[in-house]
């Protein structure tokens, strides 16, 4: 059972992350991170599917817990219903409607933006936790998220150390953000 408590707790921690980006990607109308939230959704539905497996597996080996079972199911489903949402409205953004009138209303009193950058071979940022970077007192971003290969690690710690490929979600001042991604692509060679 230890591994479906796993699957779910990151189907879970996953769809709330997905709905963050979404809502982010919607505000922003940033279509980078509109497309992470596409493909954490399908990701999500790899992880439902293996949940599902594992669930009739079990339930072929203990049928007296089937009651159990049924509702590690409908949880999940729920799960999944709830990134299937966030892929909906990150897909408004992808089909080019993020710029509508009264989204950009809301938009132009925010001072905050969210971006996507990745840590090049040259990048002051790399083999460097976050906590020894401060990111946040010397550009005003904070890394809200990590993509290593195809996982992601949320709210990452200080001790994170990051690694060249690493694409780093982060959010903060509009004005820090060139910055920030000049100083992940190497083009900024000091904090």
């Amino acid at each position: 059972m230890n591994k479906i408590e796993s699957m779910l707790l990151e189907l879970k921690d996953t769809s709330e992350f997905m709905i963050d980006l979404a809502y982010s990607s919607l505000l922003y109308n940033n279509s980078e991170i509109a497309e992470e939230v596409e493909f954490l959704e399908r990701k999500m539905d790899d992880l439902s599917a293996d949940i599902q497996e594992a669930i009739v597996n079990l339930g072929m080996q203990q049928p007296q817990e089937i009651a159990k079972f049924s509702v590690i199911l409908r949880l999940q489903m729920a799960i999944e219903d709830i990134a299937n949402a966030a892929a909906s409205i990150a897909d408004v953004v992808l089909r080019g409607l993020g710029d509508h009138p009264v989204i950009q209303m809301s938009i132009q009193e925010s001072e905050v933006t969210i971006e996507k950058a990745l840590i090049a071979p040259n990048s002051i940022l790399k083999d460097k936790s976050l906590g020894e970077l401060r990111l946040g007192s010397h550009c005003g971003m904070y890394v809200i998220a990590i993509k290593r290969d195809d996982m992601f690690i949320y709210n990452p710690g200080r001790d994170e150390v990051l690694r060249e490929g690493d694409v780093l979600i982060a959010n903060g001042p509009d004005d820090a953000a060139d910055f920030f991604i000049g100083l992940a692509d190497g083009s900024e060679k000091e904090l």
